[in-house]
């Protein structure tokens, strides 16, 4: 039995009041972003970006703090464990979010239950480039070479269970052709075996491939993206050979699960304008990133997608990690 039904009415109206105040009440102290990479990276820079543009539009700082380790897990279980106040974030990426829980038999989070969306900040493309000793000039004659001799063509990529490697095994899956993986430590001595011939072809992102390429010493046969790419418009997608594929490096906002509506719904809106920014784009696309923005349900809807194909490559890569 409610013994005080006007302090209960007025405790409601109080609670209200403070969650409709929320949007113009934060951000009230200096705001927590969380990379679970290494400094330097594109990770890492993409929030740096993203995070001084935040601290002009709100007038309050807006930091980043990298906590590297396990695929970006380190930093992901942080978020997920912090206090959903809207204080602490995350940029994510296709690993923490879509790809790990696949790979991994114990994770500290759930990638769906434990976060909750807030912008898709950018897509990063990757490359399929060949050394010129393959003497393929298209992806359709390397395809066709690869069928005419299975397991004759060595692929190198940065690590097993990288964007490369899954890359790669999702075109063997599409296009029914028997490559064979050759796993290194970072992308940095696999293009050193590609040069000199070691290995035949690698996916891998944009911007280390890209001096090699204007060079000769690589040839570009395809990108990952769905749309030709403006630094390379004479190079086809995939997609245009393999229909259905599509691959994609891509860094997402994301705030622990419960964290208020209204403090998502604003932070997703400044972000979206702060992409939309000429000199913000422009920085980006230096490094090889495409600025998307949108809404949390977008976002929402585009991990699920991420989501529901890379659970099937893993499965058919039979890729594991511990």
């Amino acid at each position: 039995m409610v013994r005080h039904p006007h302090l209960v009415a007025a405790l409601w109206l109080s609670l209200a009041t403070v969650a409709a105040a929320a949007p113009t009440d934060w951000p009230a102290k200096p705001v927590r972003i969380v990379v679970g990479f290494a400094p330097g990276g594109t990770t890492d820079i993409s929030a740096r970006i993203v995070a001084e543009q935040l601290s002009k539009a709100f007038n309050q700082t807006f930091f980043v703090e990298n906590r590297a380790g396990a695929s970006g897990i380190i930093g992901a279980a942080e978020v997920a464990r912090g206090a959903p106040d809207g204080y602490t974030f995350l940029m994510s990426n296709a690993g923490t979010q879509a790809i790990n829980q696949f790979l991994y038999s114990k994770m500290p989070y759930d990638s769906q239950k434990d976060f909750a969306p807030v912008s898709l900040v950018v897509r990063v493309p990757l490359v399929l480039v060949a050394h010129p000793s393959l003497g393929v000039r298209s992806l359709q004659e390397l395809i066709d070479r690869a069928k005419a001799r299975p397991g004759s063509i060595n692929y190198g990529t940065p690590g097993a269970a990288s964007p490369g490697h899954l890359s790669t095994e999702l075109l063997k899956m599409l296009a029914k052709i028997d490559l064979v993986h050759v796993p290194y430590k970072g992308s940095g001595p696999m293009l050193q075996d590609l040069l000199a011939g070691q290995v035949q072809m690698t996916i891998d992102l944009l911007p280390p491939a890209m001096p090699h390429i204007r060079s000769g010493r690589l040839l570009a046969l395809g990108v990952t993206s769905s749309m030709p790419l403006s630094e390379l418009p004479k190079v086809p997608t995939i997609a245009s050979v393999i229909p259905g594929f599509e691959s994609e490096g891509w860094y997402a906002l994301m705030a622990p699960a419960g964290t208020p509506r209204p403090i998502i719904t604003k932070l997703s809106a400044e972000i979206d304008k702060i992409l939309h920014r000429p000199e913000v784009v422009e920085r980006l696309r230096q490094l090889g990133a495409e600025p998307v923005g949108g809404t949390p349900a977008e976002l929402a809807a585009f991990i699920a997608s991420e989501t529901a194909k890379w659970r099937e490559v893993v499965k058919v890569s039979g890729a594991k990690l511990e």
